[in-house]
């Protein structure tokens, strides 16, 4: 949430407003039992939540043991990261828009610091989470340049980069299809300097085009949800930290959860609801996207990504 941006003065939500751990845990739990078998903390910056480890150590022992992740800036990952690993988490993405300072401000915000979030990667090296997955969301002609340099900075290192297509999630990022970068122009940059190789998808529904370097040096990925949407195998469902079901990154509002949390409402009513919302859903906003943009209507309002994490 840049400054430039989101000013100083934002009003963020009372505390009162926010889910409790025992909340988030007890809806975890409850979509642990309508089928869903992984779990990922995002944000905002999830980071930012005061004692997060206890909410990690809770998640990571509910039954069946579900794919537990994080997604953060690793800003604050440095001071966090062995307690994040003695909880029980193993699996970090971390979003990472430049591997110079100049490029990665321009990204981020002009107060970011490059240094801190190598530092947090270290540290999370070190205590033993590996591989870490590393995002690059790739803007034209604001960090296009940094393809190469950030893909020789991760190669042979075991982790895995993802390069993905600028998209306009939310509505204050100025976004324009004139400066995605397709994912078929990163392919062909990384190809011809170092060749690739294209690997099957782990599972149906995955978001990255997955390849390997043609020596070895590891895994690479690509996503395309501005030119090659996946919406038809989408399976994920998001909550806000106010408690809203959101069926789609790229929704307008979400399905009010916490309501039902706090008013007494009995588990099977609630998997009732979740189970509703879920069956009506029609999301294809990325199928949508270009042919709204080709004839020159604005894209709907969409929820901000600090709220829905990606």
């Amino acid at each position: 949430m840049p400054a430039e941006i989101f000013g100083e003065s934002y009003p963020f939500l009372p505390k009162k407003e926010i889910l409790s751990f025992e909340e988030i845990s007890r809806l975890a739990n409850l979509f642990v039992a309508l089928g869903v078998s992984k779990l990922r903390i995002t944000g905002g910056e999830p980071l930012l939540r005061v004692e997060l480890p206890r909410l990690i150590k809770t998640l990571a022992g509910l039954p069946g043991h579900p794919d537990l992740a994080l997604t953060t800036n690793a800003y604050l990952l440095e001071a966090n990261a062995e307690k994040l690993f003695s909880a029980g988490l193993r699996r970090i993405t971390i979003s990472l828009d430049g591997c110079d300072e100049e490029t990665f401000q321009a990204m981020t915000g002009r107060h970011a610091d490059l240094s801190r979030v190598l530092r947090g990667i270290n540290a999370a090296e070190k205590v033993g989470f590996s591989p870490l997955k590393i995002n690059c969301v790739v803007r034209k002609n604001v960090n296009q340049h940094v393809i190469l340099p950030m893909a020789e900075k991760f190669r042979g290192t075991g982790h895995i980069l993802r390069f993905i297509e600028f998209m306009d999630v939310g509505t204050r990022n100025g976004w324009d299809l004139s400066q995605v970068v397709t994912a078929k122009e990163i392919v062909e940059c990384l190809d011809k300097a170092y060749g690739l190789e294209a690997l099957e998808p782990n599972y149906t529904g995955e978001v990255a085009r997955r390849y390997r370097y043609a020596d070895g040096a590891g895994e690479i990925g690509i996503i395309a949800s501005v030119t090659a949407p996946f919406c038809g195998d989408c399976s994920r469902a998001r909550i806000t930290a106010d408690g809203r079901l959101v069926t789609c990154l790229f929704s307008e509002e979400g399905f009010d959860l916490k309501t039902f949390l706090r008013t007494g409402a009995e588990d099977e009513e609630i998997l009732e609801k979740i189970a509703g919302v879920w069956g009506l859903r029609r999301d294809r906003y990325s199928e949508e996207r270009t042919h709204l943009t080709n004839l020159g209507r604005s894209p709907r309002s969409k929820i901000e990504m600090f709220q829905v994490g990606g």
